[in-house]
């Protein structure tokens, strides 16, 4: 059964950075397209970025030029950096895992994927 565990969550000024962590098992990335999701409390859980088997990314325009994806094999770790936080960037983040090769859009990914606990993300 696939597991996810996020971390790296926490609170930051505006314009300073963070890295969040997803740590994989039972599956490995060359499998999964992995991605990372946020939720505001009474809002809908968004896309922020996805990865595919073949490393090509997607990131939502919200955070394009200040959030970049990468993937440690050895570690089977996903990674959000995200720099030039901003107080909207602050809420719930999810990491998510599907069984395919593409993730495609958002909202199938979100549809198909497991999901971790998520960890949290404070900008002020």
């Amino acid at each position: 059964q696939v597991q996810l565990v996020e971390s790296g969550g926490g609170s930051v000024q505006a314009g300073g950075s963070l890295r969040l962590s997803c740590t994989a098992s039972a599956l490995t990335f060359s499998s999964y397209c992995m991605g990372w999701f946020r939720q505001a409390p009474g809002k809908e859980r968004e896309g922020v970025a996805t990865i595919d088997t073949d490393g090509s990314t997607r990131y939502a325009d919200s955070v394009k030029g200040r959030f970049t994806l990468s993937e440690d094999n050895a570690k089977n770790t996903l990674y959000l950096q995200m720099n030039s936080l901003k107080p909207e960037d602050s809420t719930m983040y999810y990491c998510a895992a599907d069984l395919a090769r593409y993730c495609g859009a958002f909202s199938g990914l979100f549809a198909r994927a497991s999901w971790g606990q998520g960890t949290q993300v404070t900008v002020s």
